[in-house]
């Protein structure tokens, strides 16, 4: 038989009709499907800690798919920050440029760091995140949800085995009750049971989600190293009981302000709803066109100036804002200055000059 799973549609935040036609679209087609079970929410972004939307998606315990109009990070760490825990499960209907990145995920690290989600248990049980935005083609999302399912399905066969040692044999009483049914089910003429007309409707969560801005932290690219909470200047940020960064107060982020997103030196910091992809959670290089920097193909996120200064000008501008005086780089980026104070050039520095001297 197989597992079931559980597929939560998360709406756009606008009542964009293409959208919204998607999203009806494919819960019609998979409401139908055997073993799989719909649920309907708001956008996940915006969803409350304490709201019905988080607290229904916390009482799913088993394998799920989340298909929602975010990145398969943004979405991931989403539910992450919720208490939301789970191995990643891999969807192959992905962006086209993620698909042109994998091969530079897979050369080694410039060195390697301990991460945050390495000191954290993680539930045995797979999430897969979808972007829907990936295609306007309903088939690829359906498709990609049977694949899935056959996945997870498949694994506890291998586990359980279908008809093995693990399965108890039917007792005697039993096979006689197969052979000679004692009860009066109404049979068709042919010997099909007569089956109730039902209507399935998917499980709707309803919630009044009011549209939110706040950061969303990776784990997986995440070291603790506090530099976020140095240099946001708005309570934001703070640490639980073992010294490990937070959101902790996510409403007081003011809205369009990424400056610790530009700062982060591991790229770890999301903010899902920005318009520029590796702030909101993209896989892609930064920089994008044919002119890359070698170092970010190692491991080495973008740290140039103009990110820090576009950094410090969006501070200061949303203090100003908010009525308080600006403080430039004063605050929150000497850790950071430090740490690109000049060095000697080493092997890598070279290959890049180089490669730059190219002009390709």
């Amino acid at each position: 038989m197989p597992k079931r799973l559980t597929v939560v549609v998360s709406q756009g935040q606008s009542n964009n009709p293409a959208k919204r036609k998607l999203e009806e679209d494919i819960v019609a087609a998979l409401l139908f499907e055997p073993g799989i079970e719909v649920t309907i929410v708001p956008h996940l972004y915006d969803l409350k800690p304490d709201g019905p939307g988080i607290m229904g998606l916390q009482a799913i315990t088993t394998d799920f798919v989340v298909l929602s109009w975010l990145y398969e990070r943004a979405a991931r760490w989403t539910l992450d920050r919720n208490n939301i825990h789970g191995k990643s499960g891999t969807s192959l209907l992905i962006h086209e440029s993620d698909e042109d990145d994998d091969d530079l995920l897979d050369e080694p690290e410039e060195e390697n760091k301990l991460r945050v989600i390495d000191n954290r248990p993680i539930p045995n049980r797979m999430i897969y995140c979808i972007d829907l935005r990936v295609s306007n083609n309903l088939q690829e999302y359906v498709d990609e949800v049977k694949r899935i399912h056959r996945e997870v399905s498949t694994s506890v066969v291998e586990l359980g085995g279908l008809n093995g040692s693990s399965s108890p044999s039917p007792t005697p009483q039993q096979l006689a009750r197969v052979a000679q049914p004692t009860n009066d089910t109404a049979l068709k003429e042919g010997g099909e049971l007569e089956k109730p007309i039902e209507t399935i409707e998917p499980f709707r969560i309803e919630e009044d989600a009011k549209r939110r801005w706040y950061p969303v932290i990776d784990y997986s690219r995440c070291t603790n190293c506090m530099e976020c909470i140095d240099f946001c200047l708005f309570g934001v940020y703070g640490v639980d009981k073992v010294e490990t960064i937070l959101v902790e107060m996510p409403d007081n982020c003011r809205k369009g302000c990424p400056a610790c997103s530009r700062v982060c030196p591991e790229n770890a910091i999301i903010f899902p709803q920005h318009k520029t992809p590796t702030i909101a959670g993209s896989d892609e290089v930064a920089g994008g066109g044919l002119k890359i920097d070698l170092s970010q193909l190692f491991g080495k996120p973008q740290e140039d100036a103009k990110s820090l200064d576009a950094a410090v000008r969006e501070r200061d501008e949303q203090l100003l804002l908010a009525g308080r005086e600006a403080v430039g780089t004063a605050v929150g980026v000497p850790k950071r200055q430090a740490e690109n104070a000049p060095r000697e050039k080493d092997d890598l520095d070279d290959l890049i000059d180089a490669v730059d001297e190219l002009d390709i």
